[in-house]
């Protein structure tokens, strides 16, 4: 559609061709391969000697207006680009531009699939919430089977209530520690611009579950609060602000005691606690038994009494071989190809529950991942992932494939030239959302995997009812969590968890919450 070069014309102005003569003198060559690009030559020994040369004869150069109107009466002059500017200015850029063929080829057709996949579809709506919703969808299953359940949600709500109140207290105790910073610093402003999220991770999970257990959703529902928790982060996010000011001067009064410390920490997170009871709702008591009752497929009405506790050690199915022990066994696998495969990776500062298990992640190649998935589906698991779920995707259609928006044809541009590294290392790309495998696409004649079935709480209405199809390049590209049995894995990467984790600042990338 657009096919405005990026290369300088035959007929370059005067200004261009100093521009081209300036770099020249610059020690710059043209990329034998591709005539569109310049290289800088690396021909040195000697750390930073290229960079200091190459900008001692830089000016900074303001964008010519003539030049300007040069490349537009250039790009008007092709037919194809008004009809271009016609078709784009007029639209989302996306919708028009993506590919009839990748949506035709992405169709929900799997030879592997668990047995059970649950249901119904859930909705996290207008909250952060992506986390909690697959790990909840992960654990119903075998619920769902135990007590021969159509359909069946757990209380995402009653983990947020409890996730919320410990990363307050998370939040407070950071800044204990970070008194001797200065309030400046890149740490202690990484703290207080986001003292907590919606968002969550995996061993975050597990804590919650550890400390508070679980309660079917029809026990404790989504409050509006719940469902959109803009309103309440702003209260909160204040609120702990505040906090973190008067708690960092009063550390630094001599005369403040240890005791004085707890006592105005505890008032802190008591007014916290006072703020989501009234937005959220009383959630049940953590050991007090509640009555469950419901109808099963059979038609019988079946009440189940349990504390929130029980109820979470009692997740069990024969049939798919899911116990809580399994899950409290489970391993989170992630490329992060900025460090060497085989390594364990942990973020400094991240976490919920005070004295809980730390984030760790296991870094492997994607082909580990991919067969750890493939195994575990297998085996009849849903798989907890994360990703990068807005490139390259399609909410609507539910299709998440690198040939679905056709940006070279709209623009003459690729956007795909970074790889995985590059994107994480320039904030291009990082984990944003957490969903569940349930299927995946193998060719029969090549053993490759082709596409993945995915599991989203977007609701029915996005995707095919609520589910995505995923091209195995793009897992390859944006998928960068999968959390699976450590039995699918070899004892070289099991043996990955006794060794000393590479640690990374709370601001990098692998620090993001799905």
């Amino acid at each position: 559609m657009g096919t405005y070069l990026s290369k300088l014309p035959a007929d370059a102005t005067a200004h261009e061709k100093a521009v081209i003569q300036r770099l020249g003198a610059l020690q710059l060559e043209k990329n034998s391969t591709d005539e569109d690009y310049i290289l800088i030559n690396n021909d040195t020994n000697e750390k930073g000697r290229k960079s200091a040369t190459l900008m001692s004869g830089w000016r900074p150069e303001e964008i010519p207006v003539q030049l300007m109107w040069e490349w537009q009466d250039s790009l008007l002059k092709d037919p194809k680009n008004r009809l271009a500017i016609s078709a784009l200015s007029s639209a989302n850029p996306r919708t028009v531009l993506t590919s009839r063929d990748a949506t035709i080829a992405e169709l929900q057709v799997f030879n592997v699939k668990i047995p059970f996949e649950g249901g119904p579809i859930t909705n996290q709506q207008s909250s952060g919430r992506c986390w909690i919703f697959a790990a909840t969808n992960v654990f119903r299953v075998a619920l769902m089977n135990k007590y021969n359940l159509e359909a069946f949600e757990l209380s995402q709500a009653y983990l947020f209530f409890w996730d919320k109140l410990e990363k307050s207290n998370w939040f407070l105790e950071q800044i204990i520690s970070t008194v001797d910073e200065d309030l400046d610093s890149r740490l202690v402003q990484t703290l207080v611009q986001a003292p907590l999220s919606d968002g969550g991770q995996w061993d975050m999970i597990y804590n919650l579950v550890e400390k508070y257990g679980l309660v079917p959703h029809s026990l404790y529902p989504d409050s509006f609060n719940a469902s959109s928790s803009s309103i309440i982060n702003s209260i909160i996010f204040t609120k702990l602000r505040e906090d973190a000011l008067i708690m960092r001067d009063l550390l630094r009064n001599p005369s403040t005691t240890t005791t004085m410390v707890y006592s105005a920490k505890a008032r802190m997170i008591k007014e916290i606690h006072y703020i989501l009871t009234l937005t959220l709702g009383p959630p049940p008591p953590v050991d007090d038994e509640f009555a469950w009752s419901f109808v099963d497929k059979a038609g019988k009405a079946r009440t189940v009494r349990a504390t929130p506790k029980a109820f979470a050690t009692d997740i069990y199915s024969s049939n798919f071989r899911v116990t809580s022990a399994t899950i409290a066994k489970m391993v989170s696998l992630v490329h992060d190809p900025r460090h060497e495969p085989l390594s364990l990776l942990t973020v400094n500062r991240l976490g919920n529950i005070v004295g809980g298990r730390d984030i760790t992640y296991i870094n492997v190649d994607m082909p580990i991942i991919k067969a750890a998935c493939v195994s575990m589906l297998k085996a009849g698991l849903p798989i907890f992932f994360g990703s990068d779920v807005g490139k390259f995707s399609n909410t609507p259609l539910g299709i998440m494939d690198l040939n679905l928006i056709d940006y070279e044809l709209g623009f003459n541009v690729s956007l795909l030239g970074m790889d995985k590294a590059a994107r994480l290392r320039t904030g291009e790309s990082q984990m944003t959302h957490a969903m569940v495998l349930t299927a995946v696409h193998i060719d029969e004649s090549t053993g490759e995997t082709v596409r993945w079935r995915v599991q989203n709480s977007w609701g029915k209405s996005a995707g095919t009812g609520g589910w995505f199809v995923m091209s195995d390049e793009w897992m390859s590209e944006f998928v960068y969590q999968a959390v699976v049995d450590p039995k699918f894995l070899s004892k070289e990467v099991r043996d990955v968890l006794q060794r000393e984790p590479i640690v990374l600042p709370l601001w990098d990338p692998m620090g993001s919450l799905a």
